[in-house]
């Protein structure tokens, strides 16, 4: 079971490399890697077993966030219409987005941050995403609004990008031209 202590904290090297492909099929010890990191994030929504084993709750999570160089990611979270996004994913990818963008009128928040970072990450509003789920089928799935936000924020850590490196540093709360604030 993975727990807060697997979870690696910004300054961490594994937080800032570039991922490497999963070969596929995946490997059992793959596959176990990402099933884990999904049951992380069904458990740190439950709010026994969150205060049981002191987890933070999560909506994502992404290989290099528990120091695995390898291109998968995990995600777990309801959108704004009551819908269920629950995917563990081997070698996601972006294929095609939108010019609109949108942003967290909150901010955005990480498992791997122990501190508040305010400030607006500018995102897609819409994108496609093309992977390989658990059962070692290629998916696509077209999200918009917090389900793009999400995808994207997990997408960056594979590449070794944190969400703050998106704020502008001279004005954080900048709101990005034309984008659509989104509530979570």
């Amino acid at each position: 079971m993975i727990t807060m202590e697997d979870i690696v904290r910004e300054g961490h090297p594994a937080l800032r490399k570039v991922t490497e492909e999963v070969t596929l099929p995946a490997s059992e010890e793959d596959k176990a890697i990402l099933e884990d990191m999904l049951q992380y994030l069904k458990n740190s929504q439950d709010e026994q077993v969150c205060e049981r084993y002191g987890l933070r709750p999560g909506v994502g999570l992404a290989a290099p966030q528990i120091n695995v160089n390898k291109r998968m990611l995990a995600v777990h979270f309801y959108d704004l219409n009551d819908k269920l996004f629950s995917y563990g994913l081997f070698n996601p990818r972006i294929v095609s987005h939108s010019v609109e963008r949108t942003y967290l009128s909150t901010g955005e928040g990480c498992l791997s941050v122990d501190r508040e970072v305010p400030g607006y990450v500018p995102r897609y509003r819409r994108i496609t995403l093309k992977g390989t789920d658990l059962e070692g089928s290629e998916i696509k799935l077209r999200l918009k609004d917090f389900a793009a936000i999400v995808f994207q924020h997990e997408i960056d850590h594979l590449n070794g990008i944190m969400f703050y490196d998106h704020i502008d540093s001279e004005n954080p709360f900048k709101e990005p031209e034309g984008a659509v604030a989104v509530d979570r």
